[in-house]
């Protein structure tokens, strides 16, 4: 069965060629040339990956990874930004972005990304399956408590909102309290060895987990190991366990 993709961009000719393109790779291709209309149909119509322009009529791009990732919504999202600034790379990623291109680009890189994202997703479902008769795990550190099956995270009783990739990479620092990851070893956990995007996301995920954890810094707090990478920190006063060792990687 072919998969289904949804090509937000009002742009005619590019909107054309992004179709035409992805029909002859084998996918099933929906295209919608307002961000309303995009936003409805991407709510109410299951998808495996989503193609959005940040610069729409009616809604913009960021404002409905946001709305749709706030309705828990994962449907994975590669963003076309038209400028090659930092800012906008930065806000779809904080926004929930699973990848980005830039504007302009060639047809086999953005081919070459779409696989790249439905092909890391397609694995973490086939890791995930096998183990639904555990999936009631649960990690403690100090007052974090992290819920892998339901990606809900909670610090000092209070519940924290993640993004999917924020929750992935908590998720991959937890698994090692203490433990320097470089942003390698962060990249392939969380985005897969064949993500095609710089390390740049990975600090940026970084830097949205840290304002969030401020919550309770005391008790838990990510560091920076200049030149190498982040290691979680817990309060060695706090309390800290495992319930069962079902991850998602």
């Amino acid at each position: 069965m072919a998969q289904r993709l949804l090509v937000i961009e009002d742009e005619p000719t590019l909107s054309r060629l992004l179709s035409y393109n992805l029909t002859q790779e084998g996918y099933e291709v929906t295209v919608e040339d307002h961000g309303t209309a995009g936003y409805d149909r991407a709510a109410r119509e299951p998808f495996d990956l989503i193609v959005l322009d940040l610069m729409l009529p009616g809604m913009n791009g960021i404002d409905i990874l946001d709305k749709l990732r706030s309705q828990g919504i994962r449907t994975p999202v590669i963003v076309l930004t038209a400028k090659n600034a930092e800012e906008d790379v930065v806000r779809g990623l904080k926004s929930g972005a699973d990848d980005y291109i830039t504007k302009p680009f060639g047809v086999s890189e953005l081919l070459a990304r779409v696989s790249a994202v439905l092909r890391r997703i397609s694995g973490l479902a086939e890791e995930v399956q096998p183990e639904a008769a555990v999936s009631a795990s649960t990690i403690i550190l100090g007052q974090l408590e992290i819920y892998p099956e339901r990606y809900e995270v909670s610090l000092g009783g209070q519940s924290i909102n993640l993004r999917p990739k924020e929750f992935e990479v908590l998720l991959y620092l937890a698994r090692k309290p203490g433990v320097v990851l470089t942003r390698d070893d962060l990249m392939n956990a969380v985005w897969g060895f064949d993500y095609i995007g710089g390390q740049r996301t990975v600090d940026v995920h970084v830097s949205s987990l840290r304002k969030k954890l401020e919550l309770d810094p005391e008790s838990v707090h990510i560091d920076s190991i200049r030149g190498v990478g982040y290691k979680l920190v817990v309060n060695k006063k706090e309390r800290q366990s495992f319930k069962m060792t079902a991850f998602f990687s």
